[in-house]
């Protein structure tokens, strides 16, 4: 698995919806990226904060997070999807 270095994470994104609002099943290529997935790992710094200092990170392992469209960069590792993200693309964390 990926380590993520500094004030990063790796984030599995989430499936895509193959529906519409309305029931209409959408072709991959119609269908909007996704832009929420769980972390799966996170670094081992958070961003700094006053006086250079770095903070802990603001997300853990298991969160589910909403992320900036275009941010991050993806990478398959054994089959899989995954993004590395910085702590500044991630907008959200959804609360369930």
């Amino acid at each position: 698995m990926l380590k993520p270095l500094g004030a990063r994470a790796i984030v599995k994104p989430l499936e895509a919806e193959e529906k519409s609002a309305g029931g209409i099943i959408l072709p991959e290529t119609a269908q909007e990226r996704p832009r929420e997935g769980r972390v799966v790992a996170v670094g081992t710094a958070g961003l700094y904060v006053e006086d250079d200092e770095k903070g802990e990170s603001a997300v853990k392992e298991g969160d589910i997070v909403i992320y900036a469209s275009f941010g991050g960069t993806e990478v398959k590792i054994d089959g899989e999807d995954y993004l590395i993200v910085n702590e500044d693309d991630i907008l959200a964390m959804r609360e369930e």
